[in-house]
């Protein structure tokens, strides 16, 4: 690892960190509204962008800093097993296809922010709303934690902050830097400013991945040799298990764990705030659309990606934390010049979707927590001004994760956080196609699949922890090992149906469902339709 700081790189880094931040500022002036004291304006950009603007934005917002420094660090550490996040990501985008126009076009009818919005109002239940907001909140806090670790990655590769030995000051201050810069531009500008910056970010990340997929092989001697010493390389014993470091290919044994994993992530991605919220700033039904054809193309970059874990070990990378293994490979292999665009593509990578997670987590705050438990008659310029503080809150709670914990907690707390997300599933999709499910069954079946996946989480052993150590473990009934996120989610489901039944059984109050059928299929050009407010917002609670 490079023991001084790379002038030359670093003198990139910061032209363009500089200029995604007078993007940010400016962002603001973009498609400026009349009236911008609402969340409508500040957390969804006036629900105003068009099929380009919101694939970048998604791209941006799924395909993030931890994405490119985490997935072919997988690889980098065990093998063909990392490549899990590339069929997920193809698995997503037909689930997608299927419900994300629902859920635009109810919203946009009914002026829903966040998906609690729209449980609160197709249940009629504040109780599910709030667990449906708390959920995405504790499962946004860690994922925004990565992309600072992201940041710090690369930092760490340029040498920039100094040794173990520094003051923590000194050695934190880029990324306590970095993080104020995002944090200002955020509350100045809103989803504008990810928006207009996602641009920069993913032509940056298509230009290095286009580059580092012809350049470093040629430097390696070709793919046969990234392959061969790759193979040699991950049949090598790990010290700590005794066992082969990894595969080119999954043994058997390792199947239903790929399988599950790459099955229950593509359930929960979309389960996301930070999905939905750019989902929702789009203009039209016929966007999201579009969007769930053309998105794939991120998987594509994202399998070519993947493949820099295999070069890592070909060109001898030596690290302890296996999240700098791609920062160093691009630190060795580039001219000075374009590893400091590369790194460029990674910071801002991390600035995109943490402005976005940001904005997503303090807008479920402000619904569904602030206004609707605190006080229901805040004025549309009030839940702006509460959602702008709560997004600084969260990103300062990400801060202060990241500089006082070990990185692998935070690593294992954002898998602890899919498994959390995929409980919020058979109340959102369920309740885009039906209202069959009882809102106490659903209630009472999400408390179930949260309590088992913590628990099981929590006795989930690895090397170097005793609890939260992985996302695998034991099926119940069948033996094999899989992703727990995927258990959880079906006796979530199996309580909900049982419970269902035994409420309707009961008579139990059903709820108000203040959405009707045409709401699910509604578009913005179609005669009639207007975003109307819903109750809680125009000042009456649940």
């Amino acid at each position: 690892m490079n023991d001084g700081v790379n002038g030359v790189a670093l003198a990139v880094f910061i032209f363009f960190f500089l200029a995604v931040t007078v993007m940010g500022f400016l962002a603001a002036r973009w498609r400026r509204a009349d009236d911008e004291h609402s969340l409508d304006e500040w957390g969804l950009g006036g629900r105003s962008f068009g099929t380009w603007v919101t694939w970048f934005l998604l791209g941006g917002d799924l395909y993030t800093a931890y994405t490119f420094v985490a997935v072919p660090a997988a690889i980098y550490a065990a093998g063909a097993a990392g490549f899990f996040a590339v069929p997920y990501t193809i698995l997503v985008y037909p689930l997608i296809f299927t419900f994300l126009p629902r859920l635009w076009s109810v919203s946009h009818k009914h002026g829903y922010v966040t998906t609690s919005d729209f449980v609160r109002g197709r249940f009629g239940s504040k109780g599910l709303s709030l667990a449906v907001a708390v959920t995405g909140i504790l499962a946004t806090m860690p994922y925004i934690a990565l992309q600072l670790v992201g940041i710090q990655a690369v930092l760490d590769v340029m040498g920039v902050g100094g040794g173990e030995d520094t003051n923590w000051f000194i050695k934190d201050l880029p990324l306590l830097i970095a993080f104020g810069v995002l944090a200002a531009y955020t509350y100045s500008s809103g989803l504008r400013a990810p928006a207009l910056i996602a641009f920069v970010k993913d032509t940056l990340i298509y230009i290095v991945i286009a580059v580092a997929i012809i350049y470093i092989p040629i430097k390696l001697g070709g793919f046969d040799d990234i392959f061969a010493k790759a193979s040699d390389a991950l049949a090598q014993p790990n010290p700590a298990t005794g066992a082969p470091r990894g595969a080119l290919v999954p043994g058997d044994a390792g199947q239903w764990t790929y399988a599950t994993l790459a099955l229950g992530s593509a359930l929960a991605l979309f389960m996301y705030p930070h999905s939905i919220t750019a989902t929702l700033s789009s203009r039209s039904r016929e966007v999201i659309r579009r969007n769930t054809t053309i998105l794939p193309l991120y998987s594509l970059m994202l399998g070519l990606l993947a493949l820099l874990g295999f070069m890592a070990i070909a060109a001898g990378v030596k690290v302890k934390n296996g999240q700098l293994a791609i920062p160093q490979l691009f630190e060795d292999m580039f001219p000075d010049w374009f590893a400091g665009v590369a790194f460029a593509a990674i910071g801002i990578g991390a600035l995109v979707p943490a402005a976005i997670m940001s904005i997503a987590a303090a807008n479920l705050f402000t619904r569904n927590i602030y206004k609707d438990f605190i006080k229901p008659d805040a004025t549309p310029r009030e839940e702006t001004r509460v959602s702008k503080l709560v997004s600084l809150l969260v990103k300062v709670g990400a801060l202060v994760f990241v500089l006082t914990m070990d990185k692998t907690v935070a690593i294992n707390f954002q898998l602890l956080g899919g498994i959390w997300i995929l409980q919020t599933f058979p109340a959102l999709v369920g309740g885009l196609f039906t209202r069959w499910f009882h809102r106490w069954a659903l209630l009472a079946g999400w408390a179930v699949g949260m309590l088992y996946g913590t628990v099981a989480a929590y006795g989930v052993a690895s090397p170097t922890q005793k609890h939260f150590g992985g996302s695998s473990k034991e099926i119940p009934g069948i033996g094999e090992i899989g992703y727990i996120g995927l258990t959880a989610f079906l006796l979530n489901v199996v309580v909900t149906v049982v419970l269902t039944f035994v409420m309707k059984a009961l008579k139990a109050p059903e709820g108000v469902d203040e959405t009707s059928p045409s709401d699910y299929t509604a578009d913005a050009g179609d005669p009639g339709v207007k975003v109307e407010l819903p109750p809680a917002t125009a000042g009456a609670g649940h």
